[in-house]
């Protein structure tokens, strides 16, 4: 998973961040945490900074330069290409079901 942001070796955690959770929860993410061998701040902080990542980085909005931006608008003009495995895949009906 990629990191967007890096904790500097040294740098100090001075912002502080508070939320309430029930008692259930605070089980779940003690356990999860002792699991991994982190602090209950390790393993929260981590957490949400993953999945803060993985909301920014999912957006539909992304910088390209010019020549990449042509690229880009080159491939999306392309004829769309039939796999049939996949047009086959998709007619399965899913496990679930």
């Amino acid at each position: 998973m990629p990191v967007l942001v890096k904790e500097k070796q040294g740098t100090a955690r001075n912002t502080r961040l508070g939320f309430r959770a029930t008692p259930e929860q605070q089980v779940l993410i003690r356990h999860a945490a002792e699991m991994v061998n982190k602090s209950v701040t390790e393993f929260v902080l981590e957490s949400a900074c993953a999945a803060a990542e993985n909301t920014l980085l999912n957006q539909r909005y992304f910088l390209l330069d010019d020549e990449n931006w042509q690229k880009f608008q080159d491939a999306l003009e392309q004829p769309a290409k039939v796999k049939t495995k996949l047009r086959e895949r998709l007619k399965e009906k899913a496990p679930w079901e």
